[in-house]
């Protein structure tokens, strides 16, 4: 149990690391080359009254992103 919750503090590190890079280059002037959440092949629907939003292919990256990190991790282990 110990390696897990070793690896779970390194994975939790490195989202916040993502998601302060991500903040911080969106403001002042900075921005990234693509917007997150905001990719094509993600589904905008815009009824009368509501707006419904699927962001599948930013899942799909993410989770591409985040078990890259996981093997990379992994492999420098061992």
């Amino acid at each position: 149990m110990g390696d897990l919750g070793k690896n779970l503090i390194w994975i939790g590190l490195i989202v916040v690391a993502i998601g302060a890079f991500i903040h911080f280059a969106s403001h002042g002037g900075h921005r990234l080359p693509f917007r997150i959440g905001r990719l094509p092949g993600d589904i905008e629907y815009h009824g009368n009254r509501t707006t419904v939003y699927f962001p599948i292919v930013t899942c799909i990256v993410v989770s591409v992103v985040i078990t890259g990190l996981i093997w990379l991790i992994d492999a420098l282990r061992k």
